[in-house]
């Protein structure tokens, strides 16, 4: 095994990790008509592959999604879906799919999935001007997609009349018996994977839109459906727990360059193995197709990449795109006199209400090759405490019991914690996929990227994903989160980790004079209170209800009580320059 690890570190440091696919002829940014400045490197171009870019999601055949209604008849997958606050992709104005929503597989039987740009891209509206801002955490309703997905099916499964419009939708004309017949084996075995994970994963009170329990769901995806028996499915019933630990979707600009991400800072950072790392137990969420399957002639004794639908040049891809997003610019005039006073504020010592010890663009290294990146401070500030709840959740580990990887993981008792179980498979996926790994760093050795490949050669697989996934530590009740910089931060509500401040204003003041309820929407106020606007029209039925009685809750509204001294003068100037950023 030390073998294994020793070829996999010299397989990767030899070919490097940083492939820079070709660019294409830029394209002005006045043409991607978002009324918002993203940089000089983003482009209609680069928008449109990360719009549809394959990432490995297999949620279901596309035919099949195509062809499922609504409780009110109509197709499932009309309005592009905007009902929950998922957007048209411009950049395929013949897709019916929005943004975000991709498509993989030979034409005519192509799944469809989703990736990142999905939960990744938002649209705010001012006044009558909306704005599409790319990497901006999404305000859609992943919740109320997934129970209404298994409404729909569940009515072809259960409805003679509701299948026979399936089947006559997805078959050709005058199908065999053995046609519909094998259709209908085909949408049970798919039915009840996902009708379980949703049963039992879904919380009430919902999650509401711009929030997810994604860890939760991660978690449930991995130990619920992929490690069990193959007798039952592969499924774990009692692995499924409660996703009540939403937090909200983050930004995506300078991701790339924070030394952890996830909002417990629980994923090591600053080079393309560690973000495929991240991105491979990203997608295990969103329904990558994926059975570990037990084979002694493996070095690791597992196959973790064979029946893994995870797609390793997609997701490589992604990261590269991702890098190229810039922070929105802000979009209206600004006082200069009170972005100076704001800017003296901002560099205050937080205990006299600053913001750039916590916040501040601070250099660092990622640890491994003395990469240069962003420190994100993990810091307790008495905010909602339920995620660190997910993360010590015990499961039981199916057929990856005894099982570890050398030198990385300890092997897995039968029961286990989830973030173990994500940690092995992730980093065993990897492993046996050095190959095409290693191609990807050769096709950027063309001499057009030197500092990156510099810097990604002496990444070694084994130190790399060796830091991969860190447990947080909980001792003394202790529960940081990630602290990141602040460009673009105007562009980002709702505020703090679980979406439960509406404004950069609210969250100025005493957690007592904060909203304890609010509408979540697209209408927006950049100019005044900066974040959410009040009247909110798209989710009419959801009003998302916080409070600090219970800092457990996952809606707690408690803590960062960070500038709430700040005269209003001095507040007002402090928003101005947070505008800025």
């Amino acid at each position: 095994m030390k073998r294994f690890l020793l070829i996999a570190a010299l397989t990767l440091s030899q070919f490097g990790c940083g492939f820079q696919p070709a660019e294409q002829p830029a394209v002005p940014e006045a043409l991607l008509k978002t009324g918002v400045d993203q940089g000089n490197q983003w482009f209609r171009n680069t928008r449109a592959k990360f719009y549809s870019q394959d990432q490995g999601s297999r949620l279901m055949p596309l035919r099949w999604f195509a062809a499922l209604k609504q409780e009110n008849g109509l197709p499932f997958m009309a309005d592009n879906l905007s009902r929950y606050g998922y957007l048209r992709n411009n950049e395929n104005a013949a897709s019916s799919l929005p943004v975000g929503f991709t498509t993989n597989g030979p034409l005519g039987n192509e799944g469809v999935g989703m990736n990142c740009a999905a939960c990744h891209t938002r649209e705010i509206v001012v006044g009558t001007n909306t704005y599409r801002i790319d990497g901006g955490p999404a305000i859609a309703d992943f919740q109320s997609f997934l129970a209404d997905l298994d409404k729909a099916i569940v009515r072809v499964v259960k409805t003679p009349q509701a299948f026979k419009e399936f089947t006559a939708a997805v078959l050709e004309r005058d199908p065999s018996p053995a046609d519909i017949a094998l259709l209908k084996k085909d949408v049970k075995t798919w039915y009840l994977p996902f009708h379980t994970i949703v049963d039992r994963s879904l919380p009430n009170p919902a999650w509401g839109p711009s929030r997810l329990d994604a860890v939760s769901m991660i978690f449930n995806r991995l130990t619920g459906l992929d490690i069990g028996p193959a007798s039952r499915l592969h499924i774990i019933p009692s692995n499924i727990k409660r996703a009540d630990a939403p937090t909200r979707y983050p930004f995506l600009w300078n991701a790339s360059i924070q030394d952890h991400t996830q909002w417990p800072g629980f994923a090591a950072n600053g080079n393309n193995l560690l973000g495929l790392a991240r991105n491979t137990g990203e997608v295990i969420g969103v329904f990558a197709a994926f059975t570990p399957i037990v084979d002694p002639n493996q070095a690791l004794g597992i196959d973790y990449s064979s029946n893994n639908s995870s797609n390793t040049e997609g997701l490589w891809a992604l990261e590269d795109l991702i890098k190229k997003i810039g922070p929105p610019k802000f979009q209206w005039p600004v006082d200069a006199n009170l972005v100076k006073q704001g800017a003296e504020i901002f560099a205050w010592p937080a205990a006299q209400g600053g913001c750039v010890e916590c916040h501040g663009i601070k250099t660092g290294k990622d640890g491994l090759s003395g990469n240069i990146v962003w420190a994100t401070p993990l810091q307790d500030v008495g905010t909602d405490s339920r995620e660190y709840r997910v993360l010590t959740s015990v499961v039981n580990t199916g057929l990856l019991a005894g099982r570890g990887i050398p030198g990385l993981t300890p092997k897995l008792k039968q029961y286990d914690l989830a973030f173990s179980v994500l940690g092995l498979t992730v980093e065993g996926t990897i492993l046996q996929r050095l190959g095409t790994i290693a191609k990807l760093g050769m096709a950027a050795d063309d001499g057009s990227h030197p500092a990156a490949l510099a810097t990604s050669r002496s990444h070694t697989t084994a130190d790399s994903l060796a830091t991969a996934f860190q447990t947080p530590s909980t001792a003394g009740n202790t529960v940081r989160y990630e602290a990141r910089v602040m460009q673009g931060i105007w562009a980002a509500a709702p505020y703090l980790h679980n979406g439960s401040v509406p404004t950069l204003a609210d969250l100025l003041e005493p957690v007592g004079n904060r909203p304890t309820s609010f509408q979540i929407g697209p209408n927006y106020d950049p100019t005044g209170k900066v974040g959410l606007a009040v009247d909110q029209t798209k989710f009419p039925g959801f009003t998302l209800r916080t409070g600090c009685q219970d800092r457990d809750s996952g809606n707690s509204n408690c803590g960062h009580e960070f500038g709430t001294m700040l005269t209003q003068d001095q507040k007002k100037a402090l928003l101005e320059y947070l505008k800025t950023l």
